[in-house]
């Protein structure tokens, strides 16, 4: 029996995903299950897969539900979900499967993340990681003690925008305490454009606009806050500093049409 399962959600990942799985597969020190939850690729992505993992399930439409999918068929005690373009440290999975073995009260563990990709803006976006690493308002689990998942009842499957930080608030309001791994996961940003940074906050623009409604108490932050909360380190690299808030101002405008569009389809 495995130890930890890994869901990885797919939708024409073929770029990132044989690194993400080579990943998985390179876990040392306990015995792993991976499962890939595809929504109807057209790229490599299903060959990739069934190279990879133990299992591939085709469920969509969005993450939220293919996470669901993919827990509810996992084996065992510990489950985590990871993203297609990530690549995890080969001692995470030991390190949280003893972690959870520790502490019985402990419901789920955040992986630090950092990025790469090509281009000026993939720097930015590496930078902003850097800055923001251990902030409240930007990380969110991956690995989780499947009592935890069960008893939370997994993903809103209506939500494909802040679902990590949601899904990590409500294990934690039912009493489970949220640790943190010293193994980083690391995202592949690929060649970071601002059109395309657009483009992607304008879709999870509408998705967030219930989130964003909510009283101020029931919701994170909407800005990541910790990336102004040392001075001096956005003053040691100032022209990714100000890439950065060129890129953070585009994903802001972004966002906002994205829920301008919402507001508008719903008073229609």
């Amino acid at each position: 029996m495995p130890e930890v399962s890994f869901v990885v959600p797919t939708r024409n990942s073929g770029r990132t995903l044989e690194a993400c799985l080579r990943s998985l597969r390179a876990q040392v020190g306990v015995a792993v299950e991976v499962i890939v939850v595809d929504n109807a690729s057209t790229d490599g992505t299903p060959q990739i897969a069934a190279r990879w993992a133990d299992r591939v399930l085709t469920h969509g439409p969005e993450r939220s539900a293919q996470r669901n999918a993919g827990w509810q068929a996992a084996r065992a005690r510990v489950v985590a979900f990871l993203d297609s373009d990530m690549v995890l440290d080969a001692g995470a999975a030991s390190e949280a499967s003893a972690a959870f073995c520790e502490d019985p009260g402990l419901g789920g563990l955040i992986v630090p993340e950092y990025a790469f990709g090509a281009g000026f803006f993939a720097r930015c976006r590496a930078h902003e990681k850097r800055l923001s690493a251990g902030g409240p308002d930007t990380e969110g689990a991956r690995f989780f003690r499947r009592d935890a998942v069960e008893l939370a009842g997994g993903y809103e499957e209506s939500g494909y925008a802040g679902e990590d930080w949601e899904f990590s608030e409500r294990v934690a309001a039912d009493g489970w305490t949220i640790g943190r791994l010293k193994s980083a996961v690391g995202h592949d940003e690929g060649r970071v454009s601002l059109g395309r940074a657009f483009a992607k906050k304008r879709y999870y623009g509408r998705n967030f606009y219930d989130y964003a409604m909510l009283p101020r108490q029931q919701r994170r932050p909407l800005g990541r806050t910790s990336l102004v909360g040392s001075p001096a380190r956005l003053a040691k690299a100032p022209a990714l500093t100000v890439g950065l808030v060129l890129l953070k101002a585009v994903e802001v405008g972004g966002m906002l049409c994205g829920m301008a569009e919402e507001r508008r389809a719903r008073r229609s």
